[in-house]
């Protein structure tokens, strides 16, 4: 009743690059998907779905652990976005990334969060949430977090200086640690450290639907820079407090 909130597949939009089709969300001087078609898509999920375009925000994503409070200064990059504001859209990107969605129904607060390897390590989950209980007063035990589809364990590897990192977290999240690239489940990885952060367990959702598909296994719901290489689309996480 509180929130507009979804993640968003690669169908049903008008996107024509192969990488990028059709629903692409995103537009750079290295993906170039001309940026009235992804203006075109953004209406088309608002449409859909109820939001403002006019009053739609993305993570400007530098693979870090900055947050965007907003209503304060808008930093030049950052990986998280926390709102109380009625009738502003947030969204995070993703392409094997996940794109995290967290509200609070009790303070009437959301966030969202960008979550590749390096920023599950340097915390940008907590960080989003820290900002939630000290902007609006949140209670850790109030506050739901959504992790949106990702790479799965069974299609990401880092060369094996990076795996440590994981292994030392929790030796859950990698597999065959002994190999040159060790698979990394950053998923798990999230949810630990959002546990152990005090997130209650069953406030971390990610077994529902088809959220806990991996997006390099299913070409045809999602995009993939592990698969598609360089000029991949984006799909998002997004949520808004509803007017």
């Amino acid at each position: 009743d509180i929130f507009l909130h979804g993640f968003t597949t690669r169908t049903g939009g008008i996107s024509y690059i192969p990488t990028l089709s059709s629903f692409n969300l995103f537009s750079s001087s290295k993906r170039r998907d001309p940026k009235v078609v992804v203006q075109e898509n953004l209406r088309r999920l608002g449409n859909a779905v109820g939001f403002n375009v006019e009053k739609f925000y993305r993570i400007k994503t530098d693979h870090a652990n900055d947050v965007w409070i907003m209503g304060r200064k808008e930093p030049e990059s950052y990986d998280g976005i926390t709102t109380n504001q009625r009738g502003v859209t947030i969204a995070a990107l993703g392409a094997d990334c996940i794109p995290i969605v967290f509200a609070d129904p009790v303070r009437k607060s959301c966030g969202v969060a960008h979550a590749g390897w390096r920023g599950t390590l340097l915390g940008v989950a907590m960080a989003t949430v820290n900002a939630m209980i000290t902007e609006y007063g949140c209670n850790l035990e109030d506050i739901i977090v959504v992790l949106g589809p990702s790479v799965g364990p069974c299609c990401f590897t880092l060369p094996r200086e990076s795996a440590k990192e994981f292994h030392s977290l929790d030796p859950e999240c990698v597999r065959l640690f002994d190999s040159p690239n060790p698979y990394i489940d950053i998923r798990k990885a999230t949810r630990i450290l959002l546990e152990r952060g005090g997130i209650l367990p069953q406030n971390i959702q990610d077994l529902n639907q088809d959220l806990d598909l991996c997006t390099s296994c299913h070409p045809d719901k999602f995009f993939s820079h592990v698969r598609d290489g360089l000029n991949f689309g984006t799909q998002i996480g997004f949520i808004s407090i509803r007017e």
